[in-house]
């Protein structure tokens, strides 16, 4: 693998991991299916492409392009849909995976909406990449920016749940019930967890839209596996004792994810088998304690009949 490619697939990781940082807070803190993953990484990267290009309007409002205010606008709308997820587990009693398809089933029709069509290009010379690389250089300024971001998104989360209200949706995640009569308001904190969650992967879509130079409506697709692929690969690595462990643990393996991704295409492996093999990487990581377990039993048993 070329440095090039090697460099492209470390900034791809970068983005990727803010998807897996907002995976970690729902599925690993929370302890929520959320799959609203899915459409809330798209609603960002439509939200962004759409204000990075600007000449539009709102209300009849019109605005300008600005791409560090279409990313502010992609993490709020992330936030938003956690917070429609959210409601419907809290308020209706929705099950988390129906929520979170329902909202997912929901915000593909508002994605078109905020597209106006299908898929919708980014100018170069609209991105926050534009912007870095005359400041910092050509070959570097998007790796550094990346770099910044994803280190301090890793410590802003580290902090904040060492926070009261941090610590209460760690808790929530652990023993709800425990939660709920240590007169803490549980439906506060997942709605608020659900809302940090989406907001980031829809932080994550938006630089994806400003990084590849276009936004598709298609683009969401597949994105809970990538997230979980890239977290398990980096707890199986880094392990996951601590909150800050766990956070590290969702940036490292989204990156060594992306240069595994590169590695199969540099052997020409059909792009249609990405996902696929995504697939096969999550149900090996979840599998592996079990069968080692397993194994471990089989080994005990054989040792003491032998004896």
């Amino acid at each position: 693998m070329s440095l090039q490619a090697l460099q492209l697939s470390v900034e791809l990781g970068l983005i990727y991991s803010l998807l897996a940082l907002g995976l970690m807070i729902s599925f690993r803190i929370l302890d929520v299916a959320d799959l609203t993953v899915d459409s809330s990484f798209t609603l960002g990267a439509a939200v962004s492409a759409v204000f990075a290009v600007g000449e539009g309007s709102i209300f009849g409002i019109p605005f300008a392009s600005h791409p560090v205010l279409a990313l502010v606008l992609a993490t709020l709308a992330g936030a938003a849909a956690g917070l429609v997820t959210g409601l419907l587990q809290t308020k209706l009693g929705v099950q988390p995976i129906l929520a979170g398809i329902l909202t997912m089933t929901g915000l593909y029709s508002i994605n078109l909406h905020v597209m106006g069509r299908s898929n919708l290009a980014v100018p170069a010379d609209a991105t926050v990449f534009e912007g870095i690389k005359a400041l910092l250089g050509e070959e570097y300024g998007e790796l550094i920016l990346l770099l910044l971001i994803a280190a301090v998104l890793l410590a802003v989360v580290t902090l904040f749940f060492k926070t009261q209200l941090g610590m209460s949706i760690r808790a929530t995640g652990d023993n709800e019930d425990m939660v709920r009569s240590s007169s803490i308001n549980a439906d506060f904190t997942k709605l608020v967890g659900l809302a940090i969650a989406n907001a980031l992967v829809a932080l994550s879509g938006g630089l994806l839209a400003q990084y590849q130079g276009f936004a598709d409506i298609s683009m969401g697709i597949g994105m809970v596996i990538i997230g979980l692929a890239s977290i398990i690969i980096g707890e199986v690595i880094l392990g996951k004792k601590t909150v800050f462990r766990r956070a590290l643990a969702a940036i490292v393996g989204a990156v060594i994810y992306r240069i595994i991704i590169a590695l199969a295409m540099r052997i020409n492996m059909n792009q249609n088998d990405l996902k696929l093999i995504s697939a096969i990487i999550v149900t090996v990581a979840v599998a592996y304690p079990t069968v080692k377990h397993y194994v471990a039993r089989k080994l005990k048993r054989k040792g003491k009949s032998a004896c």
